[in-house]
């Protein structure tokens, strides 16, 4: 028998353990430790009455990847419904009402950190999914409180999507990756967009009211239910603040201004509110320190536009607002007016207005350089210089296209183009 020395035998267990202990970091290792999948910035598109996201590139030329369903679960869904007679008196009313005689599949999405998977929210279905990009599956869902969900926001670091529920005048926050809600806080009466503030310490709701009854003459406003912004601190979801924009118009001299706030957004430094109001062809500036609206704008009337209140989509008459990322200037989506346009934040003097077929969202390119708004009845996404105030391209997408969001996912992903 041959004999190891002792030195020998004490270098062979050495390099044994070394290896032993790299193999065992390589299996404990957390994902994030390891190499990251490179990722492409992208667009999601929301086709609210098809069901299905288009994604776009971020900047560029915005020409079209691919497409996801956000609705691979439809046939389930509609069962669960058509077997429950509340669910299916609420399905139907929201078929009739704000879905102008569609339903609604998709409102708002975002992407997961790792951009592996969309997560959105469907109002029709009364929850939030999230879908697997790599198969097209469920992932999670997440029935939200309620029969109807609506507006969402992503957390600055992207671990957390808050979701409006409607019908419960409840934000629910989760996580989203696992779809585990992490809290909520209860609002005003139908609650529509969320704002995460820029450090992700505090979530601002606004509720609009009822915007789906007729009661739509100045003189019938109060009809409209209890409209407020509502502000939760994230860490424990208390509700640290309410603004009833109703004192703040009056104190202004616009109590001919509805109270009720639809899409809004924060300058860089949270010091301003800039935010749009039921049946209002402009916007207002509110200054955060001093709890006062500062300025309002009127924008340009469509000739073509009708007086007739009631005409307007689910009382908006301009719908959708976005800030460059330097805060410098404003984009407007003119809804009701057909046309969107960028304001100079410093005189809120607008620039060329430019022609789109009821425009109902506004964000920003990933390179910060143009605005993109939805053009819902034209079916259609439309680019617009920040700097010049032109159009740049418009691009087609799915049926009656809303929110638009910048998100990442894998560099190799395409998915169906048809």
């Amino acid at each position: 028998m041959r004999l190891v020395s002792r030195p020998v035998r004490q270098r062979a267990l050495v390099a044994a353990g070394a290896v032993t202990a790299v193999v065992a970091a390589c299996i404990s290792a957390p994902a994030s430790a390891q190499a990251s999948p490179a990722l492409q910035e992208v667009m999601f598109v929301g086709n609210n009455w098809e069901g299905t996201a288009t994604v776009i590139k971020a900047r560029g030329d915005f020409a079209r990847i691919g497409r996801i369903n956000v609705i691979p679960d439809k046939d389930r869904r509609l069962a669960e419904i058509y077997l429950n007679p509340i669910k299916l008196i609420y399905f139907l009313g929201i078929r009739e009402t704000v879905g102008e005689g569609h339903d609604q599949f998709v409102d708002d999405m975002y992407a997961t950190p790792d951009g592996t998977a969309l997560v959105a929210s469907r109002p029709s279905f009364a929850d939030v999914v999230s879908i697997d990009l790599a198969t097209g599956d469920v992932k999670w869902r997440f029935p939200v409180s309620g029969y109807r969900s609506d507006h969402m926001a992503v957390s600055p670091d992207g671990t957390r999507v808050a979701v409006s529920a409607s019908t419960s005048n409840t934000v629910h926050v989760l996580d989203i990756n696992s779809g585990r809600e992490l809290g909520k806080f209860t609002t005003g009466d139908k609650p529509h967009e969320n704002i995460f503030s820029k450090d992700g310490r505090y979530l601002w709701n606004m509720s609009i009211g009822e915007v789906n009854n007729d009661f739509d003459a100045p003189w019938q406003d109060f009809l409209k239910g209890d409209r407020k912004i509502t502000i939760a601190d994230t860490s424990s979801f208390q509700v640290v603040k309410t603004i009833d924009m109703r004192t703040r118009l009056d104190a202004a001299g616009r109590s001919d201004l509805s109270d009720a706030v639809r899409p809004a957004t924060l300058t860089p430094d949270d010091s301003k509110l800039y935010f749009q109001v039921s049946f209002f062809n402009g916007l207002a500036e509110y200054d955060v320190a001093t709890d006062k609206i500062t300025r309002v704008k009127t924008l340009p009337k469509n000739p073509a536009t009708s007086d007739d209140r009631t005409t307007y989509v689910n009382d908006s008459r301009h719908h959708g607002l976005s800030m460059s990322p330097d805060g410098t200037k404003l984009c407007v989506a003119g809804t009701m007016d057909d046309y969107a346009t960028v304001v100079d934040r410093a005189t809120l003097t607008e620039g060329p207005l430019v022609p789109a077929a009821k425009p109902y969202w506004a964000t920003v390119s990933g390179d910060g350089t143009a605005c993109i708004i939805s053009e819902s009845d034209a079916d259609q996404v439309t680019a617009i210089s920040f700097a010049t105030g032109q159009k740049i391209v418009s691009v087609p997408v799915g049926d009656h296209p809303q929110r638009v969001r910048l998100a990442h996912i894998p560099a190799d992903w395409t998915g169906p183009t048809d």
